[in-house]
């Protein structure tokens, strides 16, 4: 089978709507041909390698497997393959999998035949093998394992040696002191990862970063009381040439880090930082324990890189959510029924490296980036002609650049509509500069409260603990103690994708008086492919790492944003659906839209930005994590 890929597209058969996107080159970055694949892949199934090496052709090879796929399902179905029920299902998924990718529906779908490449690797071995990477092998060693009833899953290393209590031989009091000692234990173990990741709130960071906010003054001229005034920060964001010197003096940049950041300055690519952000680099020790910091705002050189060759078509090449197709009005995005998106800033005094409106945000603290107060009374105007909308989103870009005038005349306007029972204000100015919510502002938004009709509330997006501080807690305090919620959406990136790292945010955020609330699986574009995790360590952080956590710890969804669509439940395994594994090892992914059982709406194909052992190759050569922390990874479909 040709080994191109154009998906999603119009397959003959099926009628889905052609979704505009980024093409997802193939990656064979360590062919197989180093791996032994009688040792390594055949053995977890000789049965399988017999079928595929004896069969006449590919169609009689997926016929036999079939056969063999429904066997096994029968001897789960009957008990003649008795298995704990734990791994019993494990089994099945796998079954139920595998299946799935070698149907020809799939393969015209995504334009590969997983099946043809281990045909081709039973009949013709290593001969075969460079043409996939280790990757797919990988994956299918593990696919074997699980649908023979041996997935490497139990117990995972954090649980390893800890005896379960057996209820059927100890009750009781007994059996409850048991239980309790061997929760503690677990509690104890979890903690030590937990402490892998120092948080704003320690004490010695605390201390560490008084330090580079004097720095940071005396590089650019400020007092102390400059330093709490949120102009003074506006004034002082570091872009251009200017503040990639400055960066490059005090945050002791890579070469290749300054190259990118030249690069963006010479193409006019979004980059800024505030003074503010940089004081939570490690100025003395980068890449120490600020790796997420860094990579928030530093762009990597592929994404300047790709961000370049698109300077002309930008404006469509980079609109993953298709905000062309889902705006009604200017300045407004509309998903929902009874939600929509007011961007009253195009603009913000920081630029998140994987934004997902880099296809219109030009720079930080862009004075053409923010709308007239004409244009944002017209599109009020539009919420006002549509009272089925209950919910509005005041986003951007950040608002809160906004002054407190605008701020306030954009929050009565909506307020005067008696069919808007939230405001929400999308920012990041928590983070970036918390000085920004001043007494003055917090009790001006407060004021707009009215219990039992209306409620306000902050949506923030805090990527780690590193980025929780005193100073973000202060702010925090003032907007809840005037009525207002604050909520969190984190962006699940790879650099904040570490075993229990998210687990740390939880509980930073809620020391500083912050809800969690989504979890985002980032924009799946190509220019930002440093940044993600195959959809499975999403799905493994919320089913293991999570789960160890209190419930109000834990209030947060996961989610993946389907282009022009919205957000559908990653957790939901029958909102989606893993349909092939390319030769690169990546996964494919058929995404059903929120809609599913209200209108027949055409699906979404997603291909992993990064496989599966690509990420775990990352993690051990980025961080020195261990791979078998990971182990389950591979069982999450």
């Amino acid at each position: 089978m040709e080994e191109t890929l154009s998906a999603p597209w119009v397959v003959v058969g099926y009628d889905y709507q052609r979704i505009e996107r980024t093409e997802i080159p193939l990656q064979i970055r360590r062919p197989a041909t180093g791996i032994d694949l009688d040792s390594f892949l055949w053995s977890e199934d000789p049965e399988i390698r017999e079928i595929l090496a004896t069969s006449d052709g590919l169609e009689e090879a997926r016929r036999l497997l079939w056969l063999h796929l429904d066997r096994k399902e029968w001897e789960l179905a009957t008990g003649e393959k008795r298995l704990h029920p734990l791994i019993e299902a494990v089994a099945r998924d796998a079954i139920r999998v595998f299946k799935n990718i070698i149907s020809p529906r799939n393969e015209k779908l995504t334009g590969y035949s997983a099946l043809y490449h281990l045909w081709r690797l039973a009949r013709e071995g290593q001969a075969a093998a460079a043409e996939v990477d280790e990757g797919f092998v990988y994956e299918f060693k593990h696919l074997f394992k699980a649908i023979n009833g041996r997935p490497d899953i139990y117990p995972a290393k954090y649980a390893e040696g800890l005896e379960q209590v057996d209820f059927k031989r100890i009750r009781g009091r007994a059996a409850g002191v048991a239980r309790s000692n061997y929760l503690d234990e677990l509690a104890r173990r979890v903690r030590r990862y937990i402490e892998r990741y120092p948080s704003g709130l320690d004490p010695e960071v605390v201390e560490k970063r008084r330090e580079n906010a004097k720095r940071i003054l005396e590089a650019l001229g400020g007092t102390m009381d400059d330093w709490r005034d949120y102009r003074w920060h506006f004034r002082n964001v570091l872009k251009g040439r200017r503040g990639v010197e400055i960066l490059r003096k005090l945050a002791k940049i890579s070469d290749e880090d300054l190259e990118a950041m030249m690069k963006a300055v010479e193409y006019r690519i979004p980059f800024g930082v505030t003074p503010y952000y940089l004081h939570l680099f490690d100025l003395d020790h980068p890449w120490s324990n600020d790796h997420q910091v860094r990579r928030q705002v530093l762009p990597p050189l592929h994404y300047v890189k790709v961000m370049m060759e698109h300077r002309e078509d930008r404006e469509y090449y980079f609109d993953f959510m298709g905000e062309h197709d889902t705006s009604p009005h200017p300045l407004i995005t509309r998903r929902y029924p009874m939600v929509a998106i007011l961007k009253a800033a195009n603009t913000c005094p920081q630029i998140c490296v994987y934004c997902q409106r880099n296809w219109e945000i030009v720079t930080a603290l862009d004075p053409n980036g923010i709308p007239t107060r004409k244009a944002i009374d017209k599109a009020i105007d539009w919420f006002a002609e549509h009272p089925e909308i209950r919910d509005v989103l005041i986003t951007g870009g950040d608002p809160m650049i906004l002054s407190d005038q605008m701020i306030e005349h954009i929050v009565s306007r909506l307020a005067e509509l008696d069919h808007i029972e939230l405001i929400r204000i999308g920012t990041r100015i928590l983070v970036t500069v918390p000085f920004r919510i001043t007494d003055e502002l917090a009790e001006m938004l407060g004021s707009y409260v009215e219990p039992g009709k209306r409620v306000l509330s902050i949506s923030t997006h805090v990527e780690s603990a590193y980025e929780v501080t005193p100073e973000m807690a202060e702010a925090v305090y003032k907007l809840r103690r005037n009525g207002l919620m604050v909520y969190n959406q984190q962006v699940y990136t790879f650099w904040v994708s570490r075993r229990f790292e998210t687990v740390a945010l939880r509980i930073a955020l809620k020391k500083a008086g912050i809800d969690p609330y989504y979890t985002f699986y980032p924009k799946g574009k190509w220019e930002t492919k440093d940044y993600l995790v195959p959809v499975a360590r999403i799905l493994q952080e919320r089913k293991e790492e999570a789960r160890l956590l209190p419930g109000t710890f834990r209030t947060e969804e996961p989610v993946f944003n389907v282009p022009r669509l919205g957000k559908n439940h990653l957790r939901a395994g029958q909102d989606h659906e893993l349909i092939m594994i390319r030769p690169d090892g990546r996964r494919v992914y058929l995404w059903h839209p929120w809609e599913k059982n209200i209108q027949l709406v055409d699906p979404y194909i997603y291909t992993d930005m990064v496989s599966i052992k690509m990420y775990l190759d990352m993690l051990q050569e980025v961080f020195g994590e261990d791979p078998e922390d990971y182990k389950s990874i591979w069982y999450y479909y």
